[in-house]
């Protein structure tokens, strides 16, 4: 079983959701981060999914600050995604640090 670090990034994330990550086939991730940064001069709220659970719902970002969303690892299996929305336009960016076991 192969183990392997990877970083995954979506860039100006908006008020549609952007889909993050999705674990391959014949893999399970440990999500070991997912950082969240405001790249606006207002306050933004961000929802993040987790295999279509939220992990949170319109969390607080003030203006050009950042927030890391977990507090622990989680484990997703084959198929699983992560997906990021903001409730303002090209607002977010997102960093997803996971490692992958296949």
């Amino acid at each position: 079983m192969a183990n392997t670090f990877l970083n995954y990034t979506s860039a100006s994330v908006g008020t549609s959701p952007v889909t993050t990550y999705t674990v391959g086939a014949s893999t399970t991730a440990v999500v070991i981060g997912l950082n969240i940064s405001n790249v606006t001069a207002s306050q933004i709220a961000v929802d993040v999914q987790v295999a279509g659970v939220y992990l949170v719902k319109g969390v607080p970002i003030p203006a050009n600050s950042a927030v890391s969303v977990l507090d622990g690892k989680i484990i997703l299996e084959t198929t699983n995604t992560v997906v990021v929305t903001s409730d303002a336009a090209t607002s977010a960016d997102v960093i997803l640090s996971v490692l992958e076991q296949s």
